[in-house]
Parts: structure tokens; sequence; C-alpha cells
């Protein structure tokens, strides 16, 4: 009997670890930094008594999407797969677990995810995405706000007064009135964050004087916002050149003074846009300042949240045979060790320690998080700026579902068809080269692109809720 106790003793201790496989954009076995971030799970796991050997699936970031389909249907399903599009089908096929069978087994996941997580799993619960929403916020220089002499804008009128003293103030030094108060890239997507609820655009559907539901893009809100717009463009305060400015032109043009005021998309971007200026201007060393969303004709707040599904994130393949230990993997990078490893790295190199005391380096401020970021978690010592630090608090105060939902395949083409229209349209009417009293033609057209089927398919949609 002895013997034999001995024997399986030492067998659970020869015992292989299970292997997980992952695949997920920019995460990489040729990248050293996500090597050691696997590793140091893998140890603490071990710790803990749960032996996995977690095997990245290396595939190029270009095309990812693509890429990922045809992998997948080839037949080579790793256990967890990062998608960025082209969900959809899988989960059409059977291929994705749904995650709310099994947020309930986990200890830590299911308390780290944020409001509008809990929504999307409602609504399709294939894929799970534990970040801060994405919505841009406003950004200015401090000591920019400071020389305009006008103070961080509460209102719409208040946003024009900053814009103007921007754009009249030569607050870069160089003589001459040349820089725009405003700049976003590709559209107009990054104004509308802030000004969409304080000219009623409270959602993607709204009703109309008739009480019937109608699109928010075809409504007089939409109307009178992109008015506002226009004349924003018609004052010299907003970069007529935003249709053709990529991201990286619009930092630029932000570093190098010729805008006062950009958009940064989450905490962390925010974050490197002030090192990045910092590094512009050393010998000033300019902080940023985060502006708050402004109070309008109909209300305040960022735009309401898509909360219809996540257009990115983790899934857990039915093919499997190891989904008991990637939920455990994922419930440890959601509890307080894991995120102390997930958000800060690795002591010697993103931090230093001295006893109790915790000090960022200045690698930290390029670490990220590679798997998840739970809402629940304090970090021992706070290393973002107060403009990043900010701009979560106004996320999590001005959160509004949107009434968005998932369309059929076969509107596909009808809702690529308007925004198109949607897009052209406003554009000439910033760009002066359409007058708003063309409004009619412009909702006529999207009606006949595809707008009308589209609003007739959403009213029994939202009727029914």
């Amino acid at each position: 009997m002895a013997s034999t106790a001995l024997a399986l003793t030492v067998s659970a201790a020869l015992a292989d670890p299970v292997t997980i496989r992952i695949v997920s954009k920019d995460l990489l076995s040729t990248n050293p930094d996500d090597v050691k971030l696997i590793e140091k799970y893998e140890e603490a796991l071990k710790a803990q008594g749960t032996d996995l050997d977690i095997q990245l699936v290396d595939l190029p970031s270009s095309g990812y999407a693509d890429k990922l389909s045809a992998m997948l249907l080839s037949g080579d399903i790793p256990d967890l797969i990062y998608f960025q599009g082209g969900d959809a089908k899988m989960a059409e096929q059977g291929i994705l677990e749904d995650w709310n069978n099994w947020l309930p087994k986990t200890t830590y996941l299911k308390d780290a995810l944020f409001p509008h997580n809990v929504e999307r799993l409602k609504n399709y619960p294939y894929l799970l995405y534990v970040y801060p929403p994405r919505i841009p916020q406003p950004v200015i220089r401090q000591d920019w706000l400071e020389k305009t002499g006008v103070a961080a804008p509460q209102t719409v009128e208040d946003y024009v007064t900053l814009f103007k003293a921007i754009k009249d103030g030569d607050l870069d030094g160089n003589g001459q009135a040349d820089t725009y108060g405003v700049t976003t890239a590709d559209n107009t997507n990054e104004l509308d964050a802030i000004f969409n609820q304080a000219f009623g655009v409270t959602g993607t559907w709204m009703k109309n004087d008739g009480g019937e539901w109608i699109a928010a893009r075809v409504s007089n809100a939409e109307k009178d916002k992109i008015a506002f717009y226009a004349s924003l463009r018609e004052q010299g305060l907003y970069d007529p050149e935003y249709i053709t400015t990529k991201w990286d032109v619009k930092e630029d043009k932000f570093y190098s003074g010729r805008a006062g005021v950009i958009f940064g998309s989450s905490a962390e971007v925010i974050d490197i846009y002030g090192g990045k200026m910092k590094q512009a201007h050393p010998e000033e060393n300019p902080g940023l300042v985060l502006l708050a969303p402004p109070k309008g004709p109909a209300g305040q707040g960022l735009l309401a949240l898509d909360v219809s599904k996540e257009s990115r994130g983790l899934a857990i393949a039915t093919t499997s045979q190891h989904k008991e230990e990637v939920v455990k993997f994922l419930d440890f990078v959601a509890s307080p060790e894991g995120q102390a490893i997930e958000r800060m790295g690795f002591e010697g190199e993103q931090y230093t320690k001295d006893g109790d005391t915790i000090k960022p380096t200045d690698k930290l401020a390029t670490w990220y998080a590679r798997f998840l970021v739970a809402a629940n978690w304090q970090p021992p010592v706070q290393w973002m700026s107060p403009a990043a630090q900010e701009s979560l608090k106004v996320i999590a105060s001005n959160f509004k579902p949107d009434n968005a939902f998932v369309w059929p395949a076969e509107y596909a083409a009808d809702i690529d068809a308007t925004e198109n229209v949607y897009r052209s349209w406003v554009y000439k009417f910033i760009s002066g080269e359409a007058g708003m009293d063309q409004w009619d033609a412009y909702v006529a057209e999207w009606n006949n692109a595809g707008g009308q089927r589209m609003t007739d398919y959403a009213r029994t949609v939202l009727n029914a809720q």
C-alpha cells in the first residue's frame, strides 16, 4: 500500500502541465515582454496548484481579423481567442462558448466587469473585453489654458470662447493666428463624443415629434449639431483638414501648436499625448488638462455607449479540452495578484520596491495590459497623470447605454451605404459645399440608400422592447 501511494504521489508530481493555446493580436512569442509575462503567470498559477503551459499562437497584426478567420476555418482553433472582427460567423457556427455559463464560476473575474460589459453580455455573450470603454475626451496644454485667460469650459458657448482664445491668442508665440481651436482625425466622431448629448442626440435611435422611432442621424438634434460644427469651421476654429487628417498628423498638429485641443480615446492614450508633448517642449515641460463634456441646449454628458455587443474581445473555443483551465487563468489575471502583474509589469523594470514603498519607473508609462483591466482593482501606487485619472472618472459617471442593436446580416449593404451618405453630407455641410437648407435632400438620400428599410426594421425591434 505504501509503495502504491508513493507511486501515485510521484506520478502526480511528474504529471505534465495542461497546455492551453492563446491567440491574440500583438501578443507574440517573439516579444520578450509578452513571453516574460506569460512565464510570470505560469509561475504564479503553479504556486496556487494550477500547472499550465501557456502557448502563444503568433499571427501578424496587419490583417489580423482575416488571418484569424482563415486559421479557425482551417480547423486550427486555439483555446482562448482574441477577436477584432469576424467573431459573429464563428458564434453562429457554435465555435464560441457562452461567457454567462462561466463567469458565475469565477472568484474574481465576475466582479471585475465594467457596467457596459454586463450589458453587452446580456445581448451577445461570446466576447469579453474587460477594459474601460474607449470614449474620446478633449485635452489641452495646461499652460495654454492658463494663457487664454479663459476658465475651463462648462457649456457649448464656453467651448466656442476657448477655441476663439486659442486661435487669436498666438499661444505658440510665432506671431501668427494660425492655430485651430480643435482638430480631429478622419471624421467628427471625436466631437460627437462630447457634443451629442449637449445637442440632444441621446442615442442611435430617437423619437420624432410624432412619437415614431427615427435614426438620430436624420433628426433635428443632429441637424443642429452639424450646423454648430459648420459654424466652428466658418470661424476658423475647427481644422478644415480634419477629413484628411490621420492619427499621427492629428497628434503632430497638437505637439507643434497647430491645434489647441485634441481628443484622447483612453486614459493610456492621454498619458501618451502628455509624454510626447513634454518631449516636444522639454523647456516648458507642459502638462495636460482634461476638459469636461459641455452643457448644451439639450443636456450634458458623454455620448451614449453601444451595448449591443463587444466589437472585440476574448472568446473560449467550444472545441477546447481545457475550458476550466482557461477560465482559471483569466480569473487569476483578474485577481489582485494577477492585476499587479498585468497592470504594473515587473519589479526592477516598470517599478522598484523599497520595503512597502513602490516607485514607478519611466518604463511603466509604456507598459499595457495584455488581457484585461479589472474595474475593481486599486493600484498600490498611481502612475497615471491627473488628466488620465480624471478621464476614467468622467467615463464612470457618464455611462449611458445606447439603444443600438445587432443587425441581421442582410442589412450590411444598407449600413455601409447609409454611412457613406452620412459622412459625405457631413463633410459637405461643414466645409460649406452644402448649406444647412439642404438638410432635407440629405435625409432623402439617406433614406433611399437603405435608411428607410433600416428604420422600418428598427421600429419592429425597438417597439418590441
